[in-house]
C-alpha cells in the first residue's frame, strides 16, 4: 500500500505540496449547491420518463442505477487523480483546490460528451444479451459487468496503483461474452465476443500507454531546444507557485485533462446505464422520444432505401421460412449468404411495415416499443457486415444507402438523455474529490527519483490531454491513468532523472494484470448471478 506520509523522491514534509490546502472556502459550498440541483433534476427528469412505463420495478431499477453511479464514482476518484498530480506537485495549484478544479471539469466534460464511446464499448457486447437485456442473463451480464469493475479500482487504489478503469470495463465485458458462451447449451448459436472489435479496442488501450511515454519525452526533448528558459525545467523552490505563464500552462493542461477524462471515461457509465433503463423499463426508454417529430419518418425513408439497395444482390429462387432467425443466425456467426440477403431484405421490410402507421415515437403502442428496438438495432447489427466486414460486395450507391440507415438507427435506438449525463457527471465529480490521495502521490513522487519539473508535468498533461481528446472525437476508450503515468515516465527518462524500478514495475504488473482479473471476475459473476436473476 502507499504511504501517503513519506515520499521516496525527498520532499521534506513541512514544503510537501499535499498539506497545502488553499483557501477557496467558497469553491466546495458552490459545488454542493450544483450537486443538490443536479441530484433534483436527475429525479424530476427520471419521474417524467417513467411517466411513459406501464409497470416500473422501483428496487431493482434502484439498485442498478446506483451500482452505475457507483463505478463512476469509483472511476472519479480512481482516474482523475492522474489529472491533478502535476499541478500539485509543481505547486500551480493548492491540493483541495486543484482536485475540485478537475471535479469541475471532469463534470462539464460529461455533459458535452458525444455518446460514441458509450455505444463503442457496448458493442463489444454478445448481440443476443443486449437484445435480452430485460431478461434474467442481461441483468446477470450488466451487474456483473459494475461489480467486477468497481472491486477491481476499488483493489488496486487500495494499493495506490494507477489501473485503468477503460481496461478493467474491457476486460469484464470480455469475462461477460466467454461466461455466456460457456453456460449456453450444446449446440447452441452465440455470439459469444466480437472479438475484432475486441481486438481493436485492445489495441487501443495497449497502444496508448507507448505513444504517452515516447511522445511526452520527444515533446520534452523539444521544449528545451525552443524554449530556452532554465526556470521551466527545474523542480519548484519550498512552496513559492511558478511563473505567472508556466503556471497558466499547467492549470490549462490539467484542465485540459479533467475535461477530457469525463468526456471519454465518463461514457462507459452513460453506455451502461443505458442498458439497464431500456432492460428495466423499456417501454420509456427503448426508443428515442425526441422532440424531433420526423425522426421516425426519415428512419423509414432509410429503410425503403436499404430495401431496394439489397433487392439488387437477392438471387432468383432463394426464400426464407423465418427471416429475423436466418439475420440472427448470421449477426452471431457473422456470416454472410445468399439466404441472408433475402432474410434481411424481408426483415427490413416487416419492420419498416410494423411503423408505418405511427408519425411518431409518442403514437407508436408500449407494446410494441421494445420490440420495435430489438429489431432496429439487429437489422443495423447485419448492416454492419456489409459495411464494415464487407461480406456482402456492394456498389458504391448501394453502400451509401446502408450508412444512411447506420444513421437513422442511430437516431432511433442510439441516444442518452440529458439527466444521465447529469447524473454519471455528479458521480464522476464527486468521486474525483474523495480518495484521490493514494493515486496522486504514486504519479507525483513514485514514478521518477526526482521531483516533480514545470516542464515535466506541462509535457506529460499535454500529451494526455491530445490524446485522450483524439480518442474521444474517434470513439476509441483509451486509459487516462496510463497515458499520464506513462507521460511522466517519459520526461523522468528524457530528463534523465532515473525512474524508480520497484513504481514501474508495480504500474507494468498492474497494466497486465487488469484485463486477464477483470475477465475472470466478470465471468465467475455472470455464473453467479445467473443464478441469482
Amino acid at each position: 500500500m502507499v504511504d501517503i506520509v513519506s515520499s521516496e523522491a525527498g520532499i521534506p514534509r513541512p514544503e510537501h505540496p499535499l498539506d497545502h490546502s488553499g483557501g477557496a472556502k467558497w469553491f466546495l459550498p458552490a459545488f454542493g449547491v450544483l450537486v443538490v440541483v443536479g441530484i433534483v433534476y436527475v429525479g424530476y427528469a427520471l419521474s417524467q420518463d417513467l411517466a411513459e412505463a406501464k409497470t416500473v420495478p422501483w428496487i431493482l431499477l434502484g439498485i442498478a442505477l446506483l451500482i452505475a453511479l457507483g463505478f463512476e464514482f469509483v472511476n472519479g476518484f480512481h482516474d482523475t487523480a492522474n489529472a491533478v498530480a502535476t499541478v500539485i506537485y509543481t505547486r500551480s495549484l493548492p491540493a483541495e483546490f486543484a482536485v475540485m478544479w478537475s471535479g469541475v471539469f471532469n463534470f462539464l466534460g460529461v455533459l458535452t460528451s458525444s455518446g460514441a464511446v458509450a455505444f463503442g464499448i457496448l458493442s463489444l457486447l454478445p448481440v443476443e444479451l443486449i437484445l435480452q437485456v430485460g431478461s434474467s442473463s442481461g441483468f446477470a451480464m450488466v451487474f456483473a459487468l459494475l461489480v467486477a469493475a468497481i472491486l477491481w479500482n476499488l483493489g488496486t487504489w487500495f494499493l495506490g496503483l494507477p489501473a485503468s478503469s477503460s481496461h478493467t470495463m474491457v476486460g469484464s465485458i470480455i469475462g461477460v461474452g466467454l461466461a455466456n458462451q460457456f453456460m449456453a447449451p450444446a449446440g447452441s448459436a452465440t455470439s459469444g465476443v466480437d472479438w475484432s472489435q475486441a481486438t481493436n479496442v485492445g489495441v487501443t488501450l495497449l497502444v496508448s500507454p507507448i505513444i504517452g511515454f515516447f511522445a511526452a519525452a520527444i515533446l520534452l526533448y523539444a521544449m528545451k531546444l525552443l524554449v530556452r528558459n532554465p526556470a521551466l525545467y527545474e523542480a519548484p523552490k519550498g512552496n513559492t507557485p511558478p511563473p505567472w505563464w508556466i503556471r497558466g500552462l499547467l492549470i490549462f493542461t490539467c484542465t485540459g485533462v479533467s475535461f477530457a477524462h469525463g468526456s471519454n471515461d465518463g461514457q462507459k457509465g452513460m453506455g451502461l446505464i443505458m442498458l439497464i433503463l431500456i432492460g428495466v423499463v423499456p417501454t420509456a426508454f427503448a426508443l428515442n422520444r425526441t422532440p424531433d417529430i420526423n425522426y421516425l419518418e426519415a428512419y423509414k425513408s432509410a429503410s425503403v432505401g436499404v430495401e431496394q439497395a439489397l433487392g439488387k444482390y437477392v438471387k432468383p429462387g432463394i426464400t426464407v421460412t423465418d427471416a429475423k432467425a436466418a439475420v440472427q443466425d448470421a449477426v452471431r456467426t457473422r456470416t454472410w449468404n445468399d439466404q441472408t440477403t433475402v432474410a434481411l431484405q424481408t426483415y427490413i421490410h416487416n419492420t419498416t411495415a410494423s411503423l408505418q402507421p405511427y408519425a411518431s415515437v409518442e403514437k407508436v403502442p408500449t407494446d410494441l416499443v421494445s420490440n420495435a428496438r430489438n429489431d432496429i438495432y439487429l437489422i443495423g447489427e447485419a448492416l454492419k457486415l456489409i459495411d464494415k466486414k464487407q461480406l456482402l460486395p456492394m456498389q458504391a450507391a448501394d453502400l451509401k444507402a446502408v450508412t444512411d440507415y447506420h444513421k437513422a438507427v442511430d437516431n432511433a435506438t442510439k441516444f442518452i438523455p440529458l439527466w444521465v449525463k447529469v447524473a454519471v457527471a455528479l458521480a464522476l465529480g464527486l468521486g474525483t474529490m474523495v480518495g484521490w490521495k493514494r493515486i496522486v502521490v504514486t504519479v507525483g513522487e513514485k514514478i521518477g527519483k526526482s521531483h516533480l519539473t514545470y516542464g515535466q508535468g506541462a509535457a506529460a498533461e499535454l500529451v494526455a490531454m491530445v490524446t485522450i481528446g483524439m480518442a474521444d472525437r474517434l470513439g476509441l476508450p483509451v486509459s487516462t491513468t496510463h497515458v499520464l503515468s506513462s507521460g511522466v515516465a517519459g520526461t523522468m527518462a528524457a530528463n534523465g532523472s532515473g525512474l524508480q524500478w520497484s513504481t514501474v514495475r508495480n504500474l507494468l504488473l498492474a497494466w497486465v494484470l487488469t484485463l486477464p482479473c477483470s475477465i475472470t471476475l466478470a465471468f465467475v459473476l455472470f455464473i453467479v448471478f445467473r443464478q441469482v436473476f
